[in-house]
């Protein structure tokens, strides 16, 4: 970086000699201004993305904070000696958006997975993220010791209330929690794992790939350390396959995204085989086993596919549950609509009387989805298929209202969407 700044200021403050202007006539000095200006530009650029990589890059003080709990015996995870004794588990290449969410692409046992985890705790500490984490720093402060299995298991059951509803199946998944949590497989869970899977629990991505871990739409749950965990790695991270980068994103018109689009989009009927799988996952979360999840932002960068083209949901972050939804909408003062949204677009309506917000949500994930497909599918669909195809999209664009209120209209609308596209493509080498 002082090479950059000293290159800069010798561009910025060092006039061009008379001498030099002489020896080269023909150039003009609002040519060599135009050539300072793009190196200061240069330079400008090269500073913020060093500064925004060590900004939201974190891994070594993640990997720091996760072996010293760990080595003290605090936490305990399958992925533990792998990535703390015997560097097995390496984070690679990072993909971070936040400084306090750690995601990298990583190397476990020869295969490629994804590693994630929180910083967030340790840095509110301690304002020098490379230093070693103070001892007095409480990331895993629950259960206490002296609490009983059962007492455990109450814990289990009621957080997953309050977060999931007062759902039958949830005996089922406290069952399968503890299970996940006793990691030498003794039938006993220690303190350090019971403190490590309820950490593991606050985090909403990680409850959500558990509870839907029985779909096969969502990444699958490799290990995990403490609250670091790991999934398999998702080949295509885009509806698209390929994404613009995000800081020249503000900078191309929406017509040239659109054309880097479906320049490097699959072929349609491997788009129609994705597209299947992106409604199936809407039909597995609507009224599924833990009750109602949401869509709250519908964008081709939280959606993807594996080799096989089989959709995947890369970013469940971005999903929330119905009982999330409710008690942030619940007494919440609103002016408008746009008062009562939860994340980007999952809106609720205002009640303009009583001046505060109403608890369901208007627009149906199928309505966000097929908004998202409207595009994806009509670029190079069949002729004999397209006119149909764009009928039924735009019946399902239309989709408002309570969802409770529509089940049947809304799973037939699916279900016509899903029948039109395989039908297509069935028996053929892309079904």
């Amino acid at each position: 970086m002082r090479r950059i700044r000293r290159l800069v200021h010798l561009v910025l403050f060092c006039p061009i000699s008379k001498g030099l202007q002489s020896r080269l006539p023909g150039i003009k000095v609002k040519y060599l201004l135009v050539v300072w200006l793009g190196i200061f530009v240069g330079s400008w650029v090269a500073y913020m993305h060093y500064a925004s990589y060590s900004e939201l890059c974190r891994g070594h003080v993640c990997r720091l904070i996760i072996c010293d709990q760990y080595k003290k015996g605090i936490i305990s995870g399958s992925t533990c000696k792998d990535l703390c004794e015997e560097r097995s588990l390496l984070f690679q290449h990072c993909l971070s958006s936040s400084p306090t969410q750690q995601v990298y692409s990583g190397l476990w046992r020869e295969t490629e997975v994804i590693i994630k985890c929180g910083i967030e705790e340790a840095l509110k500490a301690d304002g020098h993220p490379d230093s070693v984490p103070r001892r007095d720093v409480v990331l895993f402060d629950k259960p206490t010791r002296g609490t009983s299995m059962d007492e455990f298991k109450e814990m289990l059951l009621n957080f997953l209330k309050s977060k999931l509803g007062d759902q039958p199946s949830l005996a089922g998944l406290v069952s399968r929690i503890i299970g996940m949590a006793d990691v030498n497989r003794d039938g006993k869970v220690s303190l350090a794992e019971a403190k490590s899977i309820w950490a593991l629990l606050q985090l909403n991505e990680f409850l959500l790939m558990f509870s839907l871990h029985e779909k096969e739409h969502t990444s699958k749950l490799l290990g995990h350390c403490g609250d670091l965990y790991v999934t398999e790695k998702i080949p295509h991270t885009s509806l698209y396959g390929v994404d613009v980068p995000p800081f020249l994103q503000p900078l191309l018109p929406s017509v040239v995204h659109q054309i880097i689009h479906q320049w490097f989009a699959p072929a349609w009927p491997r788009r129609a085989k994705i597209s299947i799988g992106l409604l199936e996952f809407v039909e597995e979360i609507f009224h599924g086993t833990y009750g109602n999840f949401y869509i709250c932002e519908a964008s081709v960068r939280n959606v993807g596919y594996n080799d096989k083209y089989d959709f995947k949901m890369v970013n469940l972050r971005k999903v929330a549950t119905e009982m999330t939804i409710r008690g942030f909408l619940k007494g919440r003062h609103c002016e408008q609509n746009v008062d009562c949204t939860y994340g980007k677009d999952c809106t609720a309506t205002c009640d303009k009387l009583m001046k505060q917000c109403k608890s369901d949500v208007v627009q149906p994930n199928l309505a966000k989805v097929c908004g998202l497909l409207q595009d994806y599918l009509l670029y190079g669909a069949p002729l004999e298929l397209k006119e149909e195809l764009q009928k039924q999209l735009r019946t399902c664009m239309t989709l408002s209202g309570l969802a409770s209120q529509m089940e049947v209209h809304h799973s037939l609308v699916l279900n016509n969407l899903k029948t039109l596209l395989w039908k297509k493509i069935s028996n053929t080498k892309y079904s």
